[in-house]
Protein backbone atom coordinates (compact mmCIF):
# COMPACT_ATOMS: atom_id res chain seq x y z
CA UNK A 1 0.00 0.00 0.00
CA UNK A 2 1.09 3.40 -1.03
CA UNK A 3 2.23 5.82 1.11
CA UNK A 4 -0.01 9.24 1.74
CA UNK A 5 0.76 12.49 1.52
CA UNK A 6 -1.15 15.61 1.93
CA UNK A 7 -0.74 19.42 1.57
CA UNK A 8 -2.90 22.51 2.20
CA UNK A 9 -1.70 25.15 -0.52
CA UNK A 10 -3.44 28.58 1.79
CA UNK A 11 0.00 30.86 0.59
CA UNK A 12 -0.44 32.54 -3.00
CA UNK A 13 2.72 33.63 -3.75
CA UNK A 14 5.28 31.68 -6.25
CA UNK A 15 8.21 30.74 -3.55
CA UNK A 16 5.62 29.07 -1.51
CA UNK A 17 3.55 27.41 -4.26
CA UNK A 18 7.06 26.11 -5.78
CA UNK A 19 7.95 24.40 -2.39
CA UNK A 20 4.33 23.04 -2.55
CA UNK A 21 4.80 21.72 -6.06
CA UNK A 22 8.60 20.38 -5.55
CA UNK A 23 7.30 18.37 -2.35
CA UNK A 24 4.37 17.03 -4.42
CA UNK A 25 6.08 15.86 -7.40
CA UNK A 26 9.02 14.45 -5.54
CA UNK A 27 6.41 12.14 -3.47
CA UNK A 28 4.76 11.53 -6.37
CA UNK A 29 7.63 10.45 -8.16
CA UNK A 30 9.26 8.52 -4.84
CA UNK A 31 5.25 6.62 -5.30
CA UNK A 32 3.41 8.12 -3.04
CA UNK A 33 -0.25 9.23 -3.53
CA UNK A 34 -0.47 12.70 -3.56
CA UNK A 35 -3.36 15.20 -2.80
CA UNK A 36 -3.00 18.81 -2.53
CA UNK A 37 -6.18 20.82 -1.09
CA UNK A 38 -5.95 24.48 -2.43
CA UNK A 39 -7.93 27.66 -0.22
CA UNK A 40 -8.30 30.96 0.54
CA UNK A 41 -5.00 32.51 -1.65
CA UNK A 42 -3.70 29.33 -2.19
CA UNK A 43 -6.45 29.18 -5.24
CA UNK A 44 -5.06 32.10 -7.01
CA UNK A 45 -2.47 29.32 -7.85
CA UNK A 46 -4.76 27.25 -9.97
CA UNK A 47 -6.65 29.78 -10.91
CA UNK A 48 -7.52 30.60 -14.91
CA UNK A 49 -6.08 33.72 -16.34
CA UNK A 50 -8.71 35.94 -17.26
CA UNK A 51 -12.10 34.92 -14.81
CA UNK A 52 -15.16 36.21 -14.88
CA UNK A 53 -17.08 36.89 -11.75
CA UNK A 54 -20.96 38.12 -10.95
CA UNK A 55 -21.01 41.52 -9.04
CA UNK A 56 -19.39 44.33 -7.94
CA UNK A 57 -17.61 43.23 -4.97
CA UNK A 58 -16.48 39.96 -6.53
CA UNK A 59 -15.47 41.56 -9.88
CA UNK A 60 -13.33 43.85 -7.32
CA UNK A 61 -11.93 40.93 -5.28
CA UNK A 62 -10.70 39.79 -8.68
CA UNK A 63 -9.32 42.83 -10.55
CA UNK A 64 -7.52 43.31 -6.63
CA UNK A 65 -6.27 39.72 -6.53
CA UNK A 66 -5.11 38.58 -9.82
CA UNK A 67 -3.72 35.04 -9.95
CA UNK A 68 -2.76 32.49 -12.03
CA UNK A 69 0.46 30.36 -11.83
CA UNK A 70 2.06 33.00 -14.00
CA UNK A 71 1.07 35.80 -11.84
CA UNK A 72 2.34 35.57 -8.44
CA UNK A 73 4.77 37.91 -6.58
CA UNK A 74 7.13 36.10 -4.07
CA UNK A 75 6.58 36.12 -0.31
CA UNK A 76 10.12 37.89 0.24
CA UNK A 77 11.83 40.23 -1.72
CA UNK A 78 9.13 41.37 -3.96
CA UNK A 79 10.37 44.36 -4.45
CA UNK A 80 7.87 45.38 -6.94
CA UNK A 81 7.92 42.41 -9.35
CA UNK A 82 12.28 42.81 -9.91
CA UNK A 83 12.75 39.36 -7.78
CA UNK A 84 9.79 37.68 -9.23
CA UNK A 85 11.50 38.03 -12.55
CA UNK A 86 15.47 37.52 -10.99
CA UNK A 87 14.07 34.12 -9.62
CA UNK A 88 12.17 32.99 -12.94
CA UNK A 89 15.50 33.98 -14.54
CA UNK A 90 17.58 31.86 -11.70
CA UNK A 91 15.14 29.01 -12.30
CA UNK A 92 15.73 28.92 -16.41
CA UNK A 93 19.02 29.20 -16.09
CA UNK A 94 18.85 26.11 -13.92
CA UNK A 95 16.83 24.55 -16.34
CA UNK A 96 13.97 24.05 -13.14
CA UNK A 97 10.85 23.85 -14.43
CA UNK A 98 8.64 27.17 -14.32
CA UNK A 99 5.25 26.71 -11.80
CA UNK A 100 2.93 25.91 -14.48
CA UNK A 101 5.26 23.12 -15.90
CA UNK A 102 5.54 21.68 -12.59
CA UNK A 103 1.67 21.69 -12.33
CA UNK A 104 1.64 19.81 -15.80
CA UNK A 105 3.91 17.65 -14.24
CA UNK A 106 2.24 17.18 -10.97
CA UNK A 107 -0.36 16.06 -12.55
CA UNK A 108 0.85 13.68 -15.06
CA UNK A 109 2.40 12.09 -11.83
CA UNK A 110 -1.14 11.36 -10.44
CA UNK A 111 -1.12 14.52 -8.28
CA UNK A 112 -4.78 14.87 -6.68
CA UNK A 113 -5.61 18.86 -7.24
CA UNK A 114 -8.94 19.89 -5.12
CA UNK A 115 -10.25 23.37 -4.87
CA UNK A 116 -12.18 24.16 -1.43
CA UNK A 117 -15.22 24.82 -2.11
CA UNK A 118 -16.24 27.62 0.76
CA UNK A 119 -12.97 29.29 -0.15
CA UNK A 120 -14.15 29.60 -3.50
CA UNK A 121 -17.08 31.67 -2.66
CA UNK A 122 -14.77 33.81 0.09
CA UNK A 123 -12.38 34.33 -2.67
CA UNK A 124 -15.35 35.82 -5.16
CA UNK A 125 -14.71 32.85 -7.45
CA UNK A 126 -17.30 30.89 -9.28
CA UNK A 127 -16.66 26.95 -10.25
CA UNK A 128 -15.50 27.28 -13.51
CA UNK A 129 -12.29 29.72 -11.92
CA UNK A 130 -9.73 27.11 -12.40
CA UNK A 131 -7.30 25.25 -14.52
CA UNK A 132 -8.16 21.83 -16.03
CA UNK A 133 -5.41 20.55 -14.07
CA UNK A 134 -7.81 20.31 -10.75
CA UNK A 135 -9.39 17.21 -9.79
CA UNK A 136 -12.15 18.51 -7.89
CA UNK A 137 -14.25 21.45 -5.90
CA UNK A 138 -14.59 19.87 -2.42
CA UNK A 139 -14.85 20.96 1.25
CA UNK A 140 -12.99 20.17 3.95
CA UNK A 141 -14.52 16.97 5.13
CA UNK A 142 -13.05 15.64 2.39
CA UNK A 143 -9.24 16.83 2.51
CA UNK A 144 -9.86 16.03 6.30
CA UNK A 145 -10.72 11.83 4.84
CA UNK A 146 -7.20 12.28 2.83
CA UNK A 147 -5.23 13.37 5.99
CA UNK A 148 -6.65 11.29 8.34
CA UNK A 149 -5.13 7.92 6.62
CA UNK A 150 -2.30 9.85 5.36
CA UNK A 151 1.45 9.61 6.94
CA UNK A 152 2.62 12.87 6.30
CA UNK A 153 0.68 16.05 6.10
CA UNK A 154 1.76 19.77 5.32
CA UNK A 155 0.67 23.59 5.85
CA UNK A 156 1.77 25.82 2.67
Amino acid sequence: MAKKVTLVVFSGELDRALAAFIIATGAAASGMEVTMFFTFWGLNIIKKDKVKSKGFFKKLMNLLNRGGAKRLALSKLHMLGLGTVMLKKFMKDSKMPSLPEMIKMAKGLGVKMIACTTSIGVMGLENDSFIPEVDTLAGVSSYLGDASEAQVNLFI
